[in-house]
């Protein structure tokens, strides 16, 4: 056993033993201990050149008390982190709420799963939250009551609370105000208050929300809800017993997929939900006559509602019977044979650029691809924030579906963002479920408190045909082109 000293830099190392049984890879070893160099970068000078790590050390003749030298640059030491390690249950539970990538679900106050997930469905919608984000007293419309204004900032609240939270939140004061803005939710059999139609919470909802949100001003695209989801149809109104014909327009929230025998699909349900008659009194014959009512869509929203017609009343029970009929609906859907001749004229070049992007991905040669420039697409994740900000396409968009000539322009083709189903047989019992697309593109159920991930391909399983969960109402986000 030899003691040496080495010198390293300015630094001296004194009393280091070299086992001389060992190669001198161990002695460097040792000095990567005390000096943070791999032996792989030490040179030590030694008599005949550098130490090699097989030498013999009898050969090297090193001497008992020698000083050797060494040259090589340490490893960069590790520094401790900044900030303590904090593991996610420790963190603040707004922060553990945007780790999850979803929100907390909501409490079931009694026969409220309607309530809850109509809450669910619409707080998916981001423009929504930024308009509701947007709302005060000071920017309130006269034409909008006391109550409308309180159902809008709890709702705005609501929203908040589900965001900031992972356990699930109670919406009590949402709950109490809803019931005090529409009596109806309030019905109590038994002591107990009664299970509600969601499509009617929906509805009020929505149509409270649009007058609260709606700028104190006369121009159309002051109304935000009536931009992210008024569908405009322009109708033919005809009379086949005296030939009057009339043409209407009329704003809805949503579109009406009826269901018989004749429909398996959601777009025949569409289709027939567009034609209906009406009794109205005919000025030729100077009494009450049949008119048949045709419509068509003229403008697209940003989201497309449907409305799943499974529920009609029953005289024989006196209540509310469902339709059980399965109708499949898609991911994508497609309603451009739905519109106007005139809208049908403004989609066309947006369409084709749809097209034409696809084929470039399928390596097709396309009709515009040596003239015209790239062309960006954005479908159900379209530009958003993670506090609910979009782009102001949303509510720019005109008839055409285009925010300008520039701009972003609909396709008339739309993806499935969230799907509110019933599970029983009458809309005054059973229960209802939300089920949402996360801008992740994972699908989260959410069973009241218990907030789930399910794979897409089970989302359009939700068709109906038996006592499972089917669709009552579903949503759709359209999808851009840039152009």
């Amino acid at each position: 056993m030899l003691t040496v000293s080495v010198k390293w830099q300015k630094k001296v190392f004194e009393g280091i033993e070299i086992d001389v049984t060992l190669p001198p890879y161990v002695f460097k070893a040792q000095l990567y201990d005390l000096t943070g160099v791999p032996p792989e970068r030490q040179k030590i000078m030694v008599k005949g050149g550098l130490l090699k790590d097989d030498a013999d050390w009898s050969a090297i003749g090193v001497k008992d008390g020698q000083k050797l030298m060494m040259m090589g640059t340490a490893d960069e030491i590790v520094k401790a982190p900044e900030k303590a390690i904090v593991f996610a249950e420790d963190l603040p539970e707004e922060e553990q709420a945007t780790n999850l990538g979803y929100s907390a679900g909501l409490v079931n106050l009694g026969n409220t799963c309607y309530m809850n997930s109509t809450v669910q469905c619409l707080k998916s919608v981001p423009e929504l939250k930024s308009a509701l984000s947007n709302y005060s007293l000071a920017g309130r419309s006269n034409d909008v009551d006391q109550t409308s204004h309180m159902l809008t900032v709890a709702t705005r609240e609501l929203f908040g609370d589900l965001d900031r939270s992972v356990n699930a939140v109670s919406p009590t004061q949402f709950w109490m105000v809803l019931r005090k803005k529409f009596p109806q939710f309030s019905q109590l059999q038994n002591g107990m208050h009664m299970q509600q139609d969601a499509e009617e919470c929906w509805t009020q909802l929505l149509y409270t929300l649009s007058q609260s949100l709606k700028a104190p001003t006369s121009s159309e695209d002051s109304d935000a809800v009536k931009a992210l989801f008024g569908v405009n149809l322009r109708s033919r109104v005809h009379c086949q017993e005296s030939g009057e014909e009339s043409s209407e327009t009329e704003s809805v929230y949503s579109l009406k997929c009826h269901i018989s025998h004749e429909v398996n699909h959601l777009h025949e349900g569409l289709k027939h939900g567009l034609k209906g008659e009406l009794e109205k009194t005919s000025p030729a014959l100077g009494r009450t006559a049949v008119y048949l009512k045709e419509s068509l869509i003229d403008s697209l929203p940003r989201y497309l509602t449907v409305q799943f017609v499974r529920f009609f009343w029953k005289r024989e029970t006196n209540q509310k019977a469902k339709i059980l009929r399965k109708v499949d609906y898609p991911l994508e859907l497609d309603i451009y044979d739905l519109c106007s001749e005139d809208l049908r004229k403004k989609l066309e070049a947006p369409r084709q650029k749809l097209r034409d992007e696809e084929g470039k991905k399928l390596g097709l040669q396309t009709k515009s691809s040596s003239k015209d420039g790239d062309v960006k697409m954005t479908d159900a994740e379209a530009p958003s924030n993670e506090s609910g900000e979009s782009s102001t396409a949303a509510q720019q968009e005109g008839a055409g579906g285009s925010s300008s000539e520039k701009g972003t322009h609909m396709t008339g083709i739309y993806d499935l963002v969230s799907v509110l189903t019933h599970k029983g047989r009458s809309a005054d019992s059973g229960h209802y479920v939300a089920w949402v697309k996360q801008e992740s593109g994972k699908w989260i159920q959410y069973d009241d408190s218990y907030p789930s991930v399910q794979r897409e391909e089970d989302i359009t399983k939700l068709s109906g045909g038996g006592d499972w969960h089917m669709a009552y109402i579903i949503m759709y986000k359209a999808r851009f082109v840039s152009m």
